[in-house]
């Protein structure tokens, strides 16, 4: 009879405790002890054993409750600002990803225009050609002289103003441009995720989201009118595609966050690298490829506008015979050019040494930023910088070696990647 009695009192105990939220409940219930009624034994059925064991069941849950309250009103304190600053981030994760399929069609379409006008204007300028020179072999008066006279001159005229168009906005170069900006969003994509995944995001990694954002708008603008990018740049600097990055004015001189003295050398070396031969190499060969483009952006038209000279006086009797000459080389020429301008992509190879020489300018201010505020560990900084390079830790360190000792007069290039 003890027995029931004592079974009762503890089913009607359990069901008397205050209600608590869910997750509470589920923690508190966790972490009972594991005293049961089941294992409690017969001979201890006593009132005065029976108040103890309840007793101190009670205190453990209340103090659990009372743990776990504490921790939720910590969390609830922070859930609206860490709420909010989630939202941001996702929203410019959204803006983020849009903006890789709009570059990424957009590039599509610009390398389409590049191989369809070609294409087209080589074509047109070939049938020019022949038409000239087939207008020379028929005899003055003749009445299919006038249409092919005037079919040929038509074309070149239509080649010439095509070339200068196509000369002036340079598709390859604007695919390329295109590419780059939808590589450079997706890595910012993934920068985001991977904030989001590690957690506990703060309002300066909205910030920083955000200017990189406008940053890369900037650099790689969507339309050809007004904020296009200018083609044949009277001085050639590094692309730019990141924020400016703010310093503090103050200099960490204490070993902390993985780095020392030996680190810091090693950085400064390669930073000495990167100044003298790459950014300055990749700079030295746009240049080059500058001024082949603007050489054959200039003689495409220029030739298509005298074969269209030379079809125009052809069966004329003083210049008959040099007329069709000139329509007919200037004409095989002006195909020859363009193809070797917008077939080889000159435009595209300028816009990816400038890219290039960007890529080293970044690093170049990403390491010196570091060396200042030390804002990432010196361990991990270096293996970012040996990835980047395409180079083994002990690669680097080896080329920062040489560098020191010879004062920064190297052979190789800091970067094997390209």
């Amino acid at each position: 009879m003890a027995s029931l009695q004592a079974s009762s009192f503890l089913h009607s105990s359990a069901y008397s405790l205050p209600t608590l939220s869910r997750k509470r409940t589920i923690t508190s219930i966790l972490d009972l002890p594991k005293t049961r009624a089941s294992n409690i034994p017969l001979h201890h059925l006593q009132t005065g054993r029976l108040a103890e064991e309840l007793e101190k069941a009670r205190s453990y849950t209340s103090l659990k409750t009372t743990f776990v309250d504490k921790k939720f009103t910590k969390n609830d304190e922070n859930y609206g600002s860490d709420s909010m600053v989630m939202e941001k981030l996702y929203a410019i994760l959204e803006a983020v990803a849009d903006r890789v399929e709009m570059h990424k069609n957009i590039g599509d379409q610009r390398d389409n225009w590049n191989s369809l006008l070609l294409t087209s204007i080589n074509a047109i300028t070939l049938a020019g050609a022949t038409m000239s020179g087939i207008a020379s072999t028929i005899a003055a008066g003749a009445a299919p002289l006038g249409a092919f006279k005037i079919s040929s001159t038509l074309m070149f005229i239509a080649a010439t103003g095509m070339l200068c168009i196509m000369n002036k906005i340079q598709p390859s170069q604007l695919a390329e441009e295109q590419r780059n900006a939808a590589r450079l969003f997706k890595q910012l994509q993934k920068e985001i995720e991977t904030t989001i995944a590690i957690g506990e995001p703060t309002d300066r990694d909205v910030n920083e989201a955000m200017q990189k954002v406008l940053a890369l708008d900037k650099a790689y603008p969507l339309p050809l009118l007004g904020v296009m990018l200018e083609k044949f740049p009277s001085n050639i600097e590094p692309a730019v595609w990141w924020p400016q990055q703010q310093r503090s004015g103050q200099v960490t001189t204490a070993d902390c966050n993985g780095w020392n003295a030996k680190l810091e050398k090693e950085m400064r070396s390669i930073v000495e690298v990167l100044r003298r031969k790459d950014k300055e190499e990749y700079l030295s060969l746009g240049g080059k490829a500058l001024k082949l483009n603007k050489m054959l952006a200039i003689s495409g038209p220029v030739l298509t506008g005298l074969a269209a000279i030379g079809s125009a006086l052809v069966g004329s009797s003083s210049h008959g015979s040099w007329a069709a000459i000139l329509g007919v080389v200037a004409g095989s020429l002006a195909s020859v050019v363009n193809t070797l301008e917008h077939g080889g992509q000159v435009g595209m190879v300028f816009e990816m040494y400038r890219g290039n020489a960007g890529f080293f300018k970044l690093m170049k201010e990403s390491i010196e930023s570091n060396l200042l505020d030390r804002r990432e560990n010196g361990e991990l900084f270096e293996m970012k910088v040996a990835l980047q390079l395409g180079r083994s830790l002990s690669e680097l360190r080896d080329l920062a070696s040489s560098s020191s000792n010879r004062g920064g007069e190297v052979d190789e290039f800091a970067s094997k990647l390209f």
